[in-house]
């Protein structure tokens, strides 16, 4: 097995950190006909754990991600629904030592882009503004199929990328329960991802299935300002390149919280925060983010 294969395959983990994401509400129902525009920025710093036998210590990385999204709600067959797109950009600074030699390597570019297609199964019926505004909140089941695109700056003579080379498809179902101004929500959902092809060689390189549970319990205080505490399990994503299987197989636990807070007029900011619990493998990383959102009927 390559050093540099094995590095690489464990960074290309932490910049797409798929499965870490925290999404509270992420199923919250919204009026028929709302649009949102979104800024997140998100700081992600920490180790990447390797195996202790190959000649690898000390493996950091630094990335820093800015992102532009939009979103828009509609019916679904008399349910709420939501489409969106992001498109990220992305800086990342990775040091380590490889056979005792201090390695640094910097990116800056274009990242995958994402869309999100999300409906309501149970709950959440399709809402003017106006009926909206009078609902009382329910238990909703939820449903998303998240897909990211291999947009992102890619180059097949690197190991390190941006971009992933592939396509890759997340469904997901959620579950929200209110209690009063508490909301209970839990998610479940898989990664699955077609093959890079173009891998360093000219190899040819895959991922089993990444499966990923979270948990949420919110907290609101008045419309638009509510705390989450955020958790989150995730286990898979084991790589092979050319059919030979990579020691990478993840299984790590997260937790979290996230704080949002009305500015007025339809502006909104977010700030989120989440840390490793435990790593078996992989990166160890500790998530800081702000996200502007602004909404319009």
């Amino acid at each position: 097995m390559r050093v540099g294969a094995f590095v690489a395959g464990l960074l290309g983990c932490a910049i797409a950190a798929s499965a870490q994401q925290l999404e509270p509400r992420a199923y919250s129902p919204s009026p028929v006909g709302t649009n949102f525009v979104l800024l997140p920025y998100t700081y992600q710093t920490g180790s990447v754990l390797v195996d202790p036998s190959l000649p690898v210590k000390n493996v950091d990385a630094t990335i820093n991600a800015v992102s532009a999204a939009y979103s828009h709600t509609f019916s679904f067959f008399g349910r709420s629904a939501s489409a969106a797109l992001i498109l990220p950009y992305i800086w990342l600074e990775a040091t380590g030592e490889v056979f005792e030699q201090a390695r640094t390597v910097t990116r800056s570019g274009q990242g995958d882009m994402t869309v999100r297609l999300a409906t309501n199964i149970l709950g959440g019926p399709a809402l003017t503004p106006q009926e909206f505004a009078h609902m009382i909140p329910e238990t909703t089941l939820g449903a998303s199929l998240v897909v990211s695109m291999p947009t992102g700056q890619y180059d097949g003579t690197k190991f390190i990328n941006l971009g992933t080379n592939r396509w890759a498809f997340k469904p997901e179902l959620g579950l929200s329960h209110p209690v009063g101004k508490w909301s209970f929500e839990a998610y479940a959902g898989v990664w699955l991802s077609t093959a890079n092809d173009d891998y360093v060689g000219g190899s040819r390189r895959t991922q089993d299935p990444l499966f990923a549970l979270q948990g949420h319990v919110a907290y609101t205080f008045l419309p638009g300002l509510w705390l989450a505490v955020d958790g989150t399990w995730y286990s898979g994503g084991q790589t092979s390149v050319n059919g030979v299987p990579d020691l990478d197989r993840q299984q790590s636990t997260r937790f979290g919280a996230t704080l949002a807070v009305p500015l007025g007029l339809g502006h909104s900011i977010k700030v989120v925060w989440s840390k490793g619990g435990s790593a078996r493998f992989g990166q160890d990383f500790t998530t800081t983010g702000l996200t502007y959102q602004y909404r319009w009927f």
